[in-house]
């Protein structure tokens, strides 16, 4: 008995996939990203300085992408 394996065609991503999600990943990561600026901010200590905001800032954009990359 011969058996044909069937080459199915890749099916295209559903438009969702295509156009919506990459949209509320950006609008997720961009509030999230502004949110933990604004938060670092409101609790600033005198004796930092700039650090305080500038560390949240960078240390914020770490898990944001990460979490975010795949989409």
């Amino acid at each position: 008995m011969m058996v044909m394996e069937m080459q199915t065609k890749p099916s295209r991503p559903h438009w969702y996939e295509l156009y919506l999600q990459p949209c509320v990943a950006e609008l997720l990561g961009t509030a999230l990203f502004v949110f933990i600026g604004c938060l670092s901010v409101l609790k600033d200590s005198k004796d930092t300085g700039l650090l305080q905001p500038a560390l949240a800032h960078g240390l914020a954009l770490g898990p944001i992408i990460t979490i975010l990359e795949g989409i």
